[in-house]
Formats: C-alpha cells, sequence, structure tokens
C-alpha cells in the first residue's frame, strides 16, 4: 500500500524546513519567490495533498455544515438542500447531507456523527417528536437551527412556513368549490407539520361554518407515495366517499391520485384532490396537482445564513440573536381541485 506524502516529505524534498512549506501554504506572500517555487515544484513532484481533517482540528472551525432532513426521496427536501449548499458555497463551506428517515433512532446516530466530525454547525429538520435528541446534541455546543420547524421550546434559529395556514389555504380552497365532506391524509402524528396542517384546515371549516366531522382524518405512517396508494384504497373502501382530498404532501397526494386512477375514479370529477409543497413532480403528474407551495430552496438558504451568522458572531461586540423566521406558503391551483360541485 503506498504511504500518503505529508508535509515533512515536501520539506526534505526542497530542502526547506516544515514551517516554510507550511508558509507557502497558508501565507504565499511571506515566503520568497524563489523558495515558494521550490516548495510548490516539491509538492507537484510528490503528489502532496493537505489534510483538510487536521487543518480544521487546529484552527478548530470546521468548513462542514450538517443537514439532516426527514426523507432525501421527497423532492421538498432536495430543494432544501439545494437552497442551504448554495449559501454554504458562497461561505466557502461543504454540507454534509444525511438523511433521518423519518426513524428517530437514525436522526440519534446521525446527531453522533457530526458532533464526532466537529462539524460547523447544522440545520436539523427532527423526527424525534419527544426533542430528546436534541437535548442531547445541544450538550456538544455545536450551533444548530431549525429547518421545516418552529422552534417551539428552544432557543435556537428556525426557518419554517406557516403551516396552519397553508392548511386553511388548502380546505378553504375545497370549501369554496362545494365541497362539504373532505379527507385529510395526515402522515406519521408525531410530526408538528401535520399536525398544523390539520388544524388549519379545521380553522378553514370553522370559517365556513362547518364542523369538525366534515373533516375525516386517514393517517399514514409515512409521507411517501406508497403511503398515499394506501391512503387511497382505504378512501375507497369508504361508506361514504369524501368528495374531496387534502394531502399533507405532495408524495402523498400522487399515491392517492394513483389509487384513483387504478380503480376508475375520476379526478377531479368524483374526487378532487390537493396536496402540499408543490414539488416539480405536481405540475407533471397525470392531472396536474393543486397544491400549497412552500419556499424550500429559500428556507434552507435562509437556514444556513442563519447559522453562519450564528458561527461568525457570539462574541461581547457582535453577540447573536436567535431568530424563529416564518415564510407564508401560497396554493398553487391546477386541475385536480378544478370539480363542480
Amino acid at each position: 500500500m503506498a504511504q500518503s506524502v505529508g508535509i515533512k516529505d515536501v520539506a526534505r524534498v526542497a530542502g526547506v524546513s516544515v514551517g516554510t512549506v507550511s508558509n507557502v501554504i497558508n501565507r504565499p506572500d511571506t515566503v520568497a519567490a524563489e523558495t515558494r517555487a521550490r516548495v510548490m515544484s516539491a509538492i507537484d513532484r510528490l503528489g502532496y495533498v493537505r489534510s483538510e481533517s487536521a487543518r480544521q482540528l487546529r484552527a478548530g472551525r470546521s468548513r462542514i455544515m450538517g443537514l439532516l432532513v426527514l426523507d432525501m426521496g421527497n423532492p421538498f427536501f432536495v430543494d432544501v438542500a439545494r437552497g442551504a449548499e448554495r449559501a454554504a458555497r458562497e461561505a466557502g463551506l461543504g454540507v454534509m447531507v444525511c438523511n433521518s428517515a423519518q426513524d428517530p433512532g437514525e436522526e440519534a446516530e446521525y446527531l453522533s456523527l457530526f458532533a464526532e466530525q466537529r462539524v460547523r454547525g447544522v440545520l436539523l429538520t427532527p423526527a424525534d417528536a419527544t426533542g430528546r435528541n436534541i437535548e442531547a446534541f445541544r450538550r456538544h455546543g455545536i450551533p444548530f437551527v431549525l429547518v421545516d420547524r418552529v422552534a417551539e421550546g428552544t432557543t435556537e434559529c428556525s426557518v419554517s412556513v406557516d403551516d396552519v395556514a397553508g392548511g386553511a389555504l388548502a380546505v378553504r380552497h375545497l370549501v369554496d368549490a362545494g365541497h362539504r365532506s373532505i379527507a385529510y391524509v395526515s402522515g406519521p402524528p408525531g410530526l408538528n407539520q401535520v399536525r398544523d396542517r390539520r388544524t388549519g384546515a379545521l380553522n378553514a371549516l370553522a370559517e365556513a361554518g362547518l364542523g369538525p366531522d366534515c373533516l375525516r382524518e386517514l393517517p399514514t405512517e409515512r409521507l411517501d407515495v406508497a403511503a398515499g396508494r394506501d391512503a387511497g384504497a382505504r378512501l375507497l373502501g369508504l361508506a361514504e366517499r369524501p368528495t374531496a382530498v387534502f394531502c399533507a404532501n405532495d408524495l402523498l397526494a400522487l399515491g392517492v391520485l394513483q389509487a384513483m386512477y387504478a380503480a376508475g375514479v375520476g379526478v377531479p370529477d368524483d374526487l378532487a384532490i390537493v396536496g402540499y409543497d408543490d414539488i416539480e413532480f405536481a405540475a407533471a403528474a397525470a392531472v396536474p396537482l393543486t397544491s400549497v407551495r412552500q419556499p424550500a430552496v429559500t428556507m434552507g438558504a435562509l437556514a444556513a445564513e442563519l447559522l453562519l451568522e450564528e458561527t461568525e458572531s457570539g462574541s461581547a461586540d457582535k453577540p447573536h440573536e436567535h431568530r424563529r423566521v416564518v415564510l407564508r406558503p401560497e396554493l398553487v391551483v391546477r386541475r385536480s381541485s378544478l370539480s363542480a360541485r
């Protein structure tokens, strides 16, 4: 096995001290041009690559930001990652993206990994509803920002969307179209986003003078297309089928749409469908999907900027103030909800 080339090897070949090699790498303007050229020639000849991990340990500051999301199979979180990566790159940092798969155990393992790697900070969409993972991670003193989640009960920064308002937008649209019996395909009940969107849906019904019995909840264990198909099958088995469905995200809505198509149920004439997130596939579905749009790229970029702001400040002269940023959702109406009642 070939041995790695170290800074001492470069110094020996160039005939200079280790300190001179370090200056050439880190402060080239302090080294005479002839010596600098000799050191660079040795670096090229030996194929020396600086150990970034060692440099980070000496400096005490990592150039890596952690990002831990619920489901990288969901295009919404891909867009969040895109926004975070863009902001990090502009600051000269990289992003380590990890997927908890909505599993608190996997979330805990990745948070431990971030602590071991001494990342600059973490952007986190929590999977653990109890908050225990966050409490354990906080002991490491690594800054973090909550993404797609309001920082309830914590002092950290957060960037989220007003999901109560988003749920109200979806159901108000269905009520205005004449629907009085609506299903809510909700996802795991432990997620705040799922609960907030349900609260918004109930608020919209109350505004219209309708009771909570007009909303039939169909919970799912996951927020993916397969769970949506399963919910669609349960919906088809109801004795009194609702005329409209609001889904907690677009993947669930696409699964419901697939189940209706397979059963010969017309969308939107027999069943109107509204999703949430407005991922790229929503507009490209066989029946273009009405959805509540979240500014995912903006959310990721803002979260990264808050984290960078915190890691660059914190001194007595420039203390960091934690902030909660709440973005507004937008309803995008397409054919899946345009039936005439």
